[in-house]
Order: C-alpha cells, then structure tokens, then sequence
C-alpha cells in the first residue's frame, strides 16, 4: 500500500504545482493558484502520516518505507528552489515578468552555489535519516527494520560523495585557478618591471663607453 501512496504523493506534488501555476498566470485566478501551491507542501504530510500508520498497524520497515522518507527529505530540502523556480518561469511565460536568472557556474559565486546546493542535500539526508530513526523506534524489533538502516548507510554514503564530487572539488580549483591568476600576473608585472628599466641601462652603457 505506502508504495501506491508514494507514487500517489508524486503525482499529486506535480499536478498540484502545474494546475496552481496554471490557474495563476494562465487562467488569473490568483486565489485559487495560490491556494493550490501553498497546499502542494501538505502532500509530504500525507505520505508521512501514511507511512507512520502502516508501521503502526504492524508492518515491517520496507525499502518503500525508506524511500518515503528519502522521499520527504528531499522534498522539504528542494521544494521550496522547485516551486520557485518554476513559478518564475511561468511568470515570465505567461505573465510578461522577468527571466529568471540563472545560477552562476563560475567563479566564487558558482562555488557559493554548490556549498549551498550541498547544504540542502545534507539537510535533505538529515530530515530522512531523523525520519528512517523514528521508524525503528516506532516498529521497536531491529530484525523489521534491516532494510531502514541500511538506508541511513547509503544516505551518508551519498552525502559524503557529494561533498567531494559537488563543493570540495569546485572550491580546490577555483583556488588553483585563483592561484595560476595570480601567478601570472605576478610575471607579467616582472617583466613589465625589466622593460622599462632597459632604454635606461642602454643610456647608462652609452654614457660609460670609451671614446
């Protein structure tokens, strides 16, 4: 059943936001499309009361279990970029607003982006482990709940490669591009040094030279 919910919840996520865009920039309806985005939201809390329900009822943690609430991290961390986002674009789509920038990619700033874009997937592994841990708690026999604690393992497995694969990895070559920069304008500079000081030390060998 919480596999069907979650698929559910999904459905649910995108035709509440396409319909709430829809109904306030295409058919004016502010109200009503603002209503329908403030309740897409509430769909991570059905699929959380759901999951909670059927634990409650007896069922043993599942690999469905742990993607609800994989599910429900991500969704909280990346929701609200989603939504946005998105609503920029129909806004610009439909009701003649700004394009929506993008998100830099060079440079320091596109190096803050990644810190940041790797601080919601930390907070989305942390919301899904704190749930997959209220799991254990509620079904109370580690040999129902293998398949959650498995999945805490991938989530820090995840968390960690994309430390290194997203932030780290920007930041050590902009530093190494920052580096080069500098180093070459170091020698740029030398080089400037030394060429205005030759029409000089020719004058000086000229003033020096025997007659």
């Amino acid at each position: 059943m919480i596999g069907w919910i979650i698929v559910g919840c999904e459905v649910g996520f995108w035709v509440l936001l396409v319909v709430g865009l829809a109904g306030r920039y295409i058919l004016r309806w502010r109200r009503v499309g603002a209503v329908l985005l403030i309740c897409v939201p509430l769909v991570d809390l059905v699929l959380l009361v759901a999951a909670v329900i059927d634990l409650r009822r007896g069922a043993s943690g599942s690999v469905l279990h742990a993607l609800a609430a994989v599910y429900i991290g991500f969704s909280v961390a990346f929701g609200h970029q989603t939504i946005s986002r998105l609503d920029a674009l129909a806004a610009h789509r439909w009701a003649g607003g700004p394009a929506p920038s993008h998100a830099p990619r060079h440079g320091g700033l596109g190096v803050h982006h990644t810190w940041r874009q790797w601080g919601r997937t930390l907070l989305a592994g942390s919301l899904a482990t704190a749930l997959l841990g209220a799991a254990v708690l509620i079904v109370g026999d580690p040999g129902r709940t293998a398949p959650l604690v498995e999945t805490v393992g991938w989530i820090v497995v995840v968390v960690l490669v994309s430390l290194f694969v997203g932030p780290v990895r920007r930041q050590y070559l902009q530093n190494k591009s920052s580096r080069l920069a500098e180093r070459h304008e170091r020698t740029r500079s030398k080089s400037a040094r030394s060429t205005a000081r030759r029409p000089g030390d020719e004058h000086d060998r000229d003033a020096v030279r025997p007659l």
